[in-house]
This record gives C-alpha cells, sequence and structure tokens, in this order.
C-alpha cells in the first residue's frame, strides 16, 4: 500500500499551542514530549485541562468559579463551572483594541463595510437598549433572519448582552424551513432583512418575513413583541403587515456617554439554539451555553494560531454552525470578514481576491466549494500569492485527497490545511488542524484537546486504524445542555446515547490512522454494509472525483434478498452519455482503487444530487426515496425537487 503523503511540514513549533502546553507543563510539572501525550493528558485530567485554559485564554468570569466540573448521574447531567457566572457578549467584546477593526464586511456587489470594536459596540448597544424597551431579557428568544453581515453579528451581541437566547437562519430559507425552527422555540423577538443578493439580483424577503410574522404573532400572542426589519436592500423597506413591524433605522442611537451592560448569567444557561438539518423530521432544537465558547477559543488560538490583530474570513450562511464558530473569533481580540452573496459571482476570484486585498490569516469554507474549483481546474496561486495566508480551513464534508492535492497544487504551497470536523450538536469539532504537525494527504491532523474521541468496532471495542464509530466516552463543556421541548431529556439520551450508553455516539464512520489523524468516511446512518461489510461512501467518492466524465454523485445502499446492495447515481458532465463502457470504466476503477465490495451493483444516470443549504450531500433522503418512505422534511434541502428524480427508482428491483 503506497503511504499518504506529506504535503505541508511546519517551519517553526514557536505556536499558540506550543506556548500554552508550556504554560501546562509549568504549572502541572509534567513534560509532554509529543502532541499525542499532550492530548492524553487533556482528556484524562480534563478537569485541570479545562481550568487551565479558561484561565490562560483569560475567559471573563463575573463570578470566579470553585469548581470545574460536576458529575451527574448520566452523561449528559453533568455540569461544567457550575458556580460561575459570565457574559456571552462581554467576552467578545471587551478584549479587542476599541479603534481595531472587529468587523470587516464585503457585498456581492463589492460595497464594503468596516466596523472597528467600538463602533460595534455602539451598534450593539444601540440594540440592547431599544430590546430592554421591549421586555427582552434572560432566557427570552431572539430569531434572526439575517445574512452573514455585521447586523448578525449585532443581533446576536446584543441578544446575548440581555442573558437572553439567539438563534438564527438564513433569509434564503423558505416559510416553512424558518417557521420548522421557529415556532418550535416561541420568540419574542424576529430581527430579519428586507432580502438579499445573489448572482448579482435583489431578492426581496419581505412577503416571506409578512407571512413568519403572522405566524409567530398568531401562535404566541402573549410572547411575541416585534419585527425588527434591517434595510439590506432598501435603507427604507416598506413594513405592509408584517406583524408589530419596526425598521431597524428608526432605533435611536444613544449618547456618546451611555455604555454597555452586561446581564450575569450561568455558565450552563442557554446562549444559542442550533437547529439540526431537519433531513428526517422537524430539526432538532439544541441549547448550548458557555462551554461553545471557552472551546471555541481553544480551537481558534490553538488549534489555528489565531490571535489578537490577526484575521480570519470564514464562508458561511447565518443556517450553518460555522457562522456562531466564526462569531468567536471576536473573543480574540481578532478581526471578523464577513461575505454575503454567491462565491462565484461575479466569478470564481471573489473570495480569493478579498483574501489577497485584506491580508486574510485565516481562510475557511466547505470542501464543495473547494471541490468545485478543482473539478473547474482553478489555479489560484497563478493570480494571487496570498501572502497573509497561513491557514486554510475545510468543513461541511469529508475533503478528499485530490482536495488535499488541488489546495497545494492551485492555491498555495506555503499553507497549513486544516479539514476539520464535528457538528451543529457541539457546534465545534472533534478533530481539526494542528500547526505544530505535518499536513498529511486525506487526513485530519489531530484529535482536539479535551476532546476524548475514540473509534469503536461494532462490538463495542476502541480500536485504532481500523473503520468504526465515532464516540466520546467522556463529557466536554460544549455538549448540549439539553433540546427546547424535551422536558424528560429522551430526545437527547436518544439522539447521542441509544447506541452505547453513557457515551457519545456522533453518527461518523471514521478511523484513527497510524499518525494519530483522523479519516471521515461519511455519516454511520449512510455506510454501506454489502455482504456485512461496513465501508464509506467517501472511499467512493473519492474515487469518483477523478473520472472526467462524472461532476458529481451520491450512494446508497439498498436492501435487497436479505443483503445490502450498492447503487450510484450519476451527474454526467455535458456531452457524456452513461453508455455501458463507461459503466465498465467506472466500475474497474473503483474496483482497482478501493476493493470489490465497493463496487456498484446498479449505476444509473440523474439531472441533479439533493444537498442541504449547508452544501452536504443529503444520501439519507435518497435512499427513503427508493424505499418509498416520506422524506419527512424536504424544506431542509437547498434543492428539494431534486428528490423528483429518482422517484423513478421507487422499490426498484
Amino acid at each position: 500500500m503506497v503511504e499518504p503523503a506529506v504535503l505541508w511540514t511546519p517551519k517553526s513549533n514557536q505556536t499558540n499551542l506550543h506556548q500554552f502546553q508550556k504554560f501546562v507543563e509549568s504549572r502541572t510539572n509534567l513534560n509532554f514530549s509529543s502532541y499525542l501525550q499532550f492530548h492524553s493528558f487533556s482528556t484524562r485530567e480534563f478537569e485541570s485541562f479545562w481550568k487551565l485554559w479558561a484561565e490562560y485564554s483569560q475567559f471573563r468570569f463575573i463570578q470566579a468559579p470553585n469548581q470545574v466540573f460536576l458529575a451527574g448521574k448520566e452523561f449528559q447531567n453533568s455540569k461544567w463551572f457550575p458556580d460561575a457566572s459570565y457574559n456571552f457578549s462581554e467576552n467578545l467584546l471587551e478584549v479587542g483594541d476599541s479603534d481595531s477593526l472587529a468587523l470587516v464586511f464585503l457585498s456581492e456587489g463589492g460595497q464594503k463595510v468596516q466596523l472597528t470594536y467600538r463602533e460595534l459596540k455602539r451598534e450593539v448597544l444601540r440594540l440592547q437598549k431599544h430590546l430592554v424597551s421591549l421586555g427582552v431579557g434572560r432566557g427570552d428568544r431572539v430569531c434572526g433572519l439575517v445574512p452573514n453581515a455585521p447586523i448578525s453579528t449585532i443581533g446576536m451581541l446584543a441578544t446575548t448582552s440581555l442573558g437572553a437566547i439567539w438563534s438564527s437562519a438564513s433569509p434564503d430559507f423558505g416559510v416553512r424551513g424558518i417557521l420548522d425552527r421557529f415556532e418550535q422555540i416561541n420568540p419574542k423577538i424576529l430581527l430579519t432583512v428586507d432580502g438579499y443578493t445573489f448572482k448579482g439580483k435583489e431578492i426581496s424577503i419581505l412577503k416571506t418575513v409578512e407571512e413568519v410574522s403572522n405566524r409567530l404573532r398568531n401562535q404566541t400572542q402573549s410572547v411575541f413583541q416585534q419585527t425588527i426589519v434591517f434595510g439590506f436592500l432598501n435603507e427604507n423597506p416598506t413594513l405592509g403587515s408584517i406583524s408589530y413591524p419596526m425598521a431597524f433605522e428608526q432605533i435611536p442611537i444613544p449618547p456618546i456617554t451611555e455604555s454597555l451592560t452586561y446581564t450575569s448569567i450561568g455558565f450552563s444557561d442557554p446562549v444559542y439554539i442550533m437547529f439540526s438539518s431537519g433531513t428526517t423530521g422537524l430539526p432538532k432544537c439544541i441549547v448550548q451555553g458557555g462551554g461553545v465558547l471557552l472551546n471555541h477559543t481553544k480551537e481558534l488560538f490553538l488549534h489555528c494560531n489565531l490571535s489578537k490583530g490577526q484575521k480570519l474570513f470564514y464562508y458561511t450562511t447565518c443556517g450553518w454552525m460555522m457562522w456562531n464558530w466564526s462569531q468567536s473569533v471576536l473573543a480574540l481580540g481578532a478581526t471578523l470578514y464577513q461575505f454575503d452573496g454567491n462565491p462565484f459571482y461575479p466569478s470564481w476570484e471573489v473570495l480569493w481576491k478579498y483574501a489577497e486585498e485584506e491580508s486574510i490569516d485565516v481562510f475557511g469554507t466547505s470542501a464543495k466549494y473547494l471541490s468545485v474549483l478543482s473539478d473547474e481546474n482553478r489555479n489560484i496561486k497563478s493570480k494571487y500569492s496570498l501572502p497573509s495566508l497561513n491557514v486554510i480551513l475545510s468543513t461541511g464534508s469529508p475533503l478528499s485527497t485530490e482536495g488535499f492535492r488541488y489546495i497545494y497544487d492551485h492555491v498555495k504551497t506555503e499553507v497549513q490545511l486544516s479539514s476539520i470536523s464535528g457538528g451543529t450538536d457541539l457546534n465545534g469539532c472533534f478533530a481539526l488542524g494542528n500547526p505544530n504537525l505535518p499536513v498529511i494527504e486525506g487526513e485530519i491532523q489531530c484529535l482536539g484537546l479535551g476532546m476524548d474521541v475514540q473509534v469503536y468496532n461494532e462490538e463495542g471495542k476502541p480500536v485504532l486504524e481500523e473503520k468504526g464509530e465515532l464516540v466520546c466516552p467522556t463529557p466536554f463543556p460544549s455538549m448540549p445542555l439539553y433540546f427546547w421541548n424535551d422536558p424528560s431529556g429522551e430526545k437527547y439520551k436518544s439522539a447521542y446515547f441509544s447506541t452505547y450508553p453513557n457515551v457519545w455516539c456522533h453518527g461518523d464512520f471514521v478511523m484513527v490512522t497510524k499518525h494519530s489523524g483522523l479519516i471521515v468516511y461519511g455519516r454511520s446512518d449512510a455506510t454501506l454494509n454489502p455482504g456485512g461489510v461496513r465501508i464509506g461512501t467517501a472511499d467512493i467518492y473519492s474515487v469518483l472525483q477523478n473520472l472526467p466524465e462524472v461532476s458529481d454523485s451520491v450512494i446508497i445502499g439498498q436492501e435487497y434478498k436479505n443483503d445490502v446492495r450498492v447503487i450510484l447515481f450519476c451527474v454526467l458532465r455535458a456531452g457524456e452519455i452513461l453508455t455501458e463502457d463507461l459503466i465498465e470504466k467506472i466500475k474497474s476503477k473503483i474496483k482497482n482503487e478501493t476493493s470489490p465490495r465497493h463496487v456498484p451493483s446498479l449505476i444509473f444516470e440523474v439531472p441533479e444530487i439533493p444537498y442541504t443549504v449547508n452544501g452536504k450531500k443529503v444520501e439519507i433522503a435518497v435512499k427513503q426515496t427508493i424505499a418509498g418512505e416520506t422524506v419527512k422534511n424536504k424544506n431542509a434541502l437547498a434543492n428539494p425537487n431534486s428528490l423528483d428524480y429518482f422517484l423513478k427508482f421507487k422499490n426498484l428491483e
């Protein structure tokens, strides 16, 4: 077997991670000769680790903790910093220098907006005072239907400054998709924009806002107070029949003498409500607290090597957890760069030009975006030198070996490529980058500090260099507090602890490599099982990416004659036809590069593959459609009509 190539090696170990390790060694009188040893300490002595990280990162407590961890009867009942108090917004707003840039936003049309930390705090105060006038306080929900622009950050910070709970969705969601989320949590305030831009078009959402706000008012008449409309397209939007409307522009600007106030909350009080993708039913309402921020700063500062005064950009929407993750760069005193629109409009260059002109240090995106650039053979390094770029982040789906090579061949040679993996559930990562370790093609560099990630085989035993379930036997600060509308905790327990009692089972099919990195093969519920042998869909996708005739694909396992057969659906490039010769070529390549068990029994052509709004391929929805089952929440898909193509394969024999 050919050894995977080393694509990048760090030139120096003088990193944030190295400095923190030395700090821990000085406090514990221990010496760690490798990252593996340091990681082992962080999970074995996890109370000491998180206490030291809170101290080193200067996490701002209002009431300092006397206790780090209070074990519950079960995993999910454990509490972190149970006697401490803090404010989420304060941690994000009081670190950066007043005159340093906090936010920089680029619109699809090229307009740029900049806010210093002083200016950002003024805007947050402006909205905070208005929310107070509406009675918003600790525990109330404020929902944002907003783009990845300053208004989203202002809304979140004003909300959390009051101890209230922030939840957001992207303005390109349909009415049903929005209501499936927001109706479940009974918001007091809806903060929205009047529209957004995409591919050069201005798209008004005022009719959507009208329908959503009226429904929220009728459902929660005693709770719902106001729809605040920010003029993203038009400074004076027509509010029409929107329920309890207020134009953001009419909110008074406070006197210069007034300052923000921060409401104290407990570490286990809600801050965010996140939503699962909802492709198998209503989205789960995942409630998260202070541990999310403590974990974010660890990931950003240690694993991304990002420091005060540096710059991070992540291409995301407010309906994806990477929006929440990216906001936490403010807690480092760094600058958050935002963009809203199509990343290929007016051309593929738009984000790379942004990164070069603004001297971005850390550039984040999805594996899907990188795959499109690779498929189109875009050579970024021929036009942009990106001298400041130190780290490229990729997530959303597994990044293929070809994706790794593409970065170094066509984007930048001297850059740390960090494929990262975690989820909405923990609003963070289980595995991610490491500035002190080499980048090996196809592998995530390391397991995250403080995250007791293991791989269990089918007997529930931990294994190395074998594929299995990603599990976490030890509680971690960013685990959900609970699910909304789940008073008994049964939904929470069922989501993570039904496979292995009292052990978090994440639902990813993975392997820890001999380099102690991680390879993700796909979701466990999409794992194929022909002949009783589990194989990951990512293995097959990796092969297909090198076939010039195939532009996209989806693979499922179908129950058939007391076994599972693999079925492959391909989107072919323009001018290609799925002939018998091409079918044999596909099968032969998959067999030669993976194994005979990976070879599809059937191969069909379809015009489109279903994706979530966050760019994740939806294998389960295809499998359900073919099995004649109802896909419960098509609203979670970016292209729900794509499933219609698969109906003709229903109950396929």
